[in-house]
């Protein structure tokens, strides 16, 4: 196969055709926006601009409420970091987060705990919806603060983000969900979601890495994580990336309005896959909620088959997914989002994700398809063959 085949769209996205254009035009705007000169203002201009598109995209109902930001990490470690000062002012040293949030609000967590925080980490079920019985009782703790993504990157199952800030801000908590994975895929309304916090991030819907955004409501407490001048209210310091962020907003621009058509195309191609997968090869697991999903977004565990083999395998034949599992330190740890679902860790560990996107077509799906049960056929029979050869041994 020659043509190489992109099913990891959740990881980034390419800068779409128009963003580019418009990218690579307003790389040419180099001044300052801080400077107060008629160059300076020109970039100004476009930052305003960008905050109104990325705005709209969240239904924030006010574009002064977005903190331009590098991206989703650092808003998400904005938000933590504000936790230290809000603590101490509240008298509240014990937050919330889900067991399946992304690595950097839970490192963000364990560094609290470092600060005295005291942080309990919220159950799933077997489709990576969050315990009901288990949240009821975090918030009888009166925490502050809760942080739950709202779709999750690995899985694609989808939580009711409105109930769970409205009954955390019953129990006084403050509430953050990381939108990273559901901006440009569902429909996402900070305002009617009646959030606290949300993060955002540019290379996610076809925009540049590098830039993203976080919302704070109005009267909720912020700290800034990046001390220095005067940039986003001093609240974010560091002279703007102005190219960046207007490439950001125009990206939001359009992710808003091909919002319905991105999601029935991804859709649809999910459905292909996921059915081809099912009757292709046997003994199967596909992970997530069966319908409170992504609709670009499919995990699939193959018993017998080791996930890193899988990965391999294909991308010598042209395609390019994920697998939850991540070698550190020397060691492969499975995927603590699924481990999270209650599933055992050899499964996990042959869990992959497929992820779809704009530039995804019927014909990249028929081809793994083709490719694809060949492969785990081959890794299933050296998989019991080294099975018998340890027991020989």
């Amino acid at each position: 196969m020659t043509k190489r085949i992109y099913f990891d769209y959740n990881a980034t996205t390419p800068l779409s055709e128009e963003v580019l254009a418009f990218y690579t035009d307003t790389l040419k705007e180099y001044a300052n926006a801080s400077s107060l000169h008629e160059d300076g203002r020109r970039s100004a201009e476009l930052i305003k601009k960008a905050r109104s598109q990325v705005a709209s995209l969240i239904h924030a109902p006010d574009a002064a409420d977005i903190l331009f930001t590098s991206g989703g990490s650092e808003s998400n470690n904005t938000v933590f970091n504000t936790m230290i000062a809000a603590g101490e002012k509240r008298n509240n040293k014990f937050i919330a987060v889900s067991a399946i949030e992304h690595p950097c609000v839970l490192e963000s967590a364990k560094k609290l705990q470092n600060c005295g925080f005291t942080v309990e980490f919220l159950p799933v079920d077997c489709d990576g919806i969050i315990d009901d019985a288990a949240y009821r009782a975090a918030l009888e703790k009166k925490p502050l603060l809760v942080s739950i993504m709202a779709a999750n990157n690995e899985i694609g199952t989808i939580q009711d983000i409105p109930f769970l800030a409205e009954r955390a801000h019953k129990a006084g908590a403050l509430f953050h969900t990381d939108m990273v994975q559901a901006c440009g895929k569902i429909p996402v309304d900070v305002a009617a979601w009646d959030v606290d916090y949300a993060t955002v991030s540019a290379h996610k819907i076809y925009g540049p890495k590098g830039i993203g955004a976080l919302y704070v409501k109005k009267g909720a407490p912020i700290e800034p994580l990046i001390r220095g001048g005067h940039q986003e209210h001093g609240l974010r310091a560091g002279t703007y990336n102005v190219p960046a962020i207007a490439a950001f907003g125009y990206a939001s621009e359009l992710a808003l309005q091909n919002l319905s058509s991105y999601a029935s195309l991804t859709g649809e191609l999910r459905r292909l896959l996921r059915d081809g997968l099912l009757e292709r090869i046997p003994d199967i697991k596909i992970n997530g909620h069966a319908e409170r999903v992504l609709p670009n977004t499919l995990d699939v565990s193959f018993p017998g088959a080791e996930g890193e083999a899988i990965l391999l395998h294909l991308d010598l034949l042209g395609f390019a997914a994920s697998t939850g599992s991540a070698c550190a330190s020397g060691s492969l740890e499975p995927s603590h989002v699924l481990m999270a679902t209650g599933m055992g860790a050899e499964l996990a560990h042959g869990s992959i994700r497929f992820s779809l996107g704009m530039g995804s077509t019927k014909e990249d799906v028929q081809a793994l398809l083709d490719m694809l049960p060949p492969v785990i056929d081959k890794l299933r029979k050296m998989s019991t063959l080294s099975g018998a050869e340890a027991v020989r041994a």
